[in-house]
């Protein structure tokens, strides 16, 4: 979501940027302080929303908020105002929003969520992996199929690693338990772990280096990041099962159960 918000008064300008963020985390906010420098700008970068003041500018509010709209049809004009004066003048602008001062996030969030004209937001194409349970890893929202199954295993403990480097041989013990000489089927696996995340985009979560691998574990979202972070949505989540298919993974269940009780 593209946003300029316009207020002569500094003060108050920085408090709306403020809480427009604290509203919209992932808009784009442009600020002014000038009605002709906030039109310079839209000509060369169309925006979504516009929060406009009234008063004060060197252009009354009514008047920009209609150049905006010859130039923008669809853009969501929100007046924030000391001033209720202006109500009518609004709506037969087709306003999203009428927000008399002072301004908080709380009214932000109201307006943002009514827009006359809703912004599409394109989603956006992450990975995460849940960890409590049993162990799954999505990509915008579906699941990641690897060639090998066992690559999952593999990811899995890589990221139960939490970003250390794991060598060979350490691969080797904990996927196989010893259970013979696997060291091919574990090149098969690394290089289809490593396809299928370049192919995706996302080469760089990876870590390697001759003999060692692992993954930027901070990078990656999951129940057990959110969790470690103290998120209530990662301590909700636990339920006293971590990878659960996996028995190598009883060391750190039996971890969080100890934190948690």
């Amino acid at each position: 979501m593209k946003v300029i918000v316009l207020d002569d008064e500094l003060p108050a300008l920085k408090r709306l940027v403020k809480s427009v963020h604290e509203a919209e985390p992932d808009a784009e906010i442009s600020s002014f302080e000038s009605a002709e420098d906030a039109l310079a700008w839209v000509e060369q970068n169309p925006v979504d929303v516009a929060f406009l003041d009234i008063r004060g500018l060197d252009m009354d509010g009514i008047t920009l908020a209609k150049r905006l709209k010859v130039l923008l049809p669809r853009v969501n004009i929100i007046f924030s105002t000391g001033y209720s004066d202006y109500a009518m003048d609004a709506m037969e602008l087709y306003a999203s929003g009428y927000l008399l001062k002072p301004i908080t996030t709380e009214k932000v969030k109201k307006a943002l969520g009514e827009l006359r004209y809703p912004v599409m937001v394109e989603e956006k194409k992450t990975l995460r992996l849940q960890c409590f349970g049993n162990f799954e890893a999505f990509y915008a929202g579906e699941p990641i199929n690897f060639h090998h199954a066992k690559t999952k295993e593999l990811l899995a403990y890589l990221y139960d690693r939490r970003g250390a480097l794991c060598t060979t041989g350490e691969l080797l013990a904990v996927l196989w338990e010893d259970d013979g000489d696997h060291s091919n089927y574990l090149k098969q696996l690394r290089k289809d772990l490593v396809d299928t995340f370049e192919a995706l985009q996302m080469g760089d979560l990876l870590l390697r280096q001759r003999g060692g691998m692992g993954v930027r574990y901070e990078a990656i979202e999951s129940d057990y990041r959110d969790w470690d972070k103290g998120l209530a949505s990662g301590i909700n989540a636990f339920r006293g099962e971590y990878m659960a298919q996996y028995s190598w993974a009883e060391v750190t269940a039996a971890a969080l159960l100890a934190e948690t009780n």
